[in-house]
């Protein structure tokens, strides 16, 4: 019998729990992490946070599919989600206060990598609790979850992490502990059903698994066709994205030509307009989605406006373009980040794997934040700086249009 948790109390796990994991995550890789290691090995501080980054991204790859693997297959009076997710929140904890007693490189990239192992113990089953959502509420749950959760997590965390840049040490432990206080919270306020009367289906182990059984993990176009369409759609949305903003300072000061007071308000500006968009759209886009029974196309819309914004940036060149790509791209990701969850979940192919489709398609995060900057150096280095808005804009379309070909999500 499918079980579901009331929006009174899902929302505002959706809330907390995604804040709680982000917001630290985002402070410690962004300001915590590269200041130790430039304060470990200055000489080597580029090439090393390079290499935090390529391991990280292995291990988050790995451990986000074993993580919703083994949770769709959990049984528990807490529910198959929370016992991981609560687990993983106390490893993230472990390892940030190991990170934080680092005198050198190999004990801190293994404490990292402990790190990102236990972070996608909270991200993949968390993200499930999407399921427990009434069928009326599945838009609005998606919104608190992407567009309220994790644009605090984003953005609201960064401001509270720069007062410990004279300290990282003490950042890597206090941030760590409000991830593990925070996802208990979110888990106690959620309250995930018991499941314990759940059959859970488990393969004959006298059975051999041939390889094409095995391949089978991952369902054939025709099976998955819906489900392959959004995660097209996510990879090329991520890299339109990050093609921009993980270049935002130099397209500032290279490419615009602008000072360093100049360049610190226009990040600011952008920053703002969307963190309120992001915001804006937590409230009203689950909501709207919900009352009208519109997903894909606000979805695939977002998405073309991220491309819409970048060439405001390459056609005008100034302060309007860039205020034109603040607006445009806010909008874009508030609403993707709403409801592009719940897209994914509408087409998960087999439903009794939930977790690990929404971690498979949640790497999309993780993947294209390493493909973008290398595709965007790439055709900066052959062509010219302003080729990454081009590259932005065509990716995006594809996102979308790859979004908008869906056929089980009618509108």
């Amino acid at each position: 019998m499918s079980k579901t948790v009331s929006l009174k109390r899902l929302v505002p796990g959706l809330i907390i729990g995604p804040a709680s994991w982000l917001g630290p995550y985002i402070a410690a890789v962004s300001l915590f992490l590269p200041t130790l290691i430039q304060y470990i090995d200055e000489e080597n501080k580029i090439q090393l946070v390079a290499l935090f980054s390529i391991c990280a991204m292995v291990v988050a790859a790995i451990s986000n599919m074993v993580a919703g693997y083994l949770s769709d297959r959990t049984r528990s009076r807490f529910g198959k989600r929370t016992p991981w997710l609560v687990g993983g929140a106390a490893a993230f904890m472990l390892s940030m206060i190991l990170a934080s007693m680092a005198n050198n490189i190999p004990f801190l990239l293994a404490s990292w990598m402990l790190g990102q192992v236990a972070l996608n113990f909270i991200v993949a089953p968390m993200v499930a609790w999407l399921e427990l959502a009434p069928e009326n509420g599945k838009a609005t749950a998606s919104s608190a979850y992407g567009g309220l959760g994790m644009a605090l997590g984003n953005n609201g965390f960064t401001i509270i992490a720069a007062m410990f840049l004279g300290q990282v040490r003490l950042g890597f432990i206090i941030f760590g502990i409000l991830t593990f206080v925070g996802t208990l919270l979110a888990a106690i306020i959620v309250h995930e059903p018991s499941n314990l009367d759940e059959k859970i289906e488990v393969a004959d182990k006298k059975e051999k698994t041939s390889l094409k059984e095995a391949m089978a993990i991952f369902p054939s176009w025709s099976v998955g066709r819906d489900y392959y369409l959004a995660l097209i759609g996510k990879l090329f949305q991520g890299v339109g994205n990050f093609s921009v903003t993980g270049y935002l300072l130099f397209i500032m000061t290279d490419f615009l030509g602008k000072g360093t007071a100049d360049t610190q308000h226009a990040i600011q500006l952008i920053n703002t307009i969307m963190l309120l968009f992001g915001l804006a759209m937590g409230f009203i886009a689950g909501p709207l989605s919900d009352k009208y029974k519109l997903l894909k196309f606000p979805v695939g819309l977002s998405t073309i406006s991220l491309g819409i914004g970048a060439l405001s940036m390459f056609f005008l060149q100034n302060d309007v373009g860039i205020l034109i790509y603040g607006f445009s791209a806010g909008l874009g990701m508030g609403i993707w980040n709403s409801l592009d969850n719940l897209l994914n979940l509408e087409v998960i192919p087999d439903k009794n794997r939930v977790a690990f489709f929404l971690g498979v398609y949640n790497l999309g995060n993780t993947l294209t934040q390493a493909i973008a900057p290398v595709l965007a150096a790439f055709v900066i280095s052959q062509f010219s700086f302003s080729s990454i808005f081009i590259v932005s804009f065509i990716c995006s379309m594809i996102g979308g249009l790859a979004i908008l070909s869906i056929k089980s999500v009618a509108r």
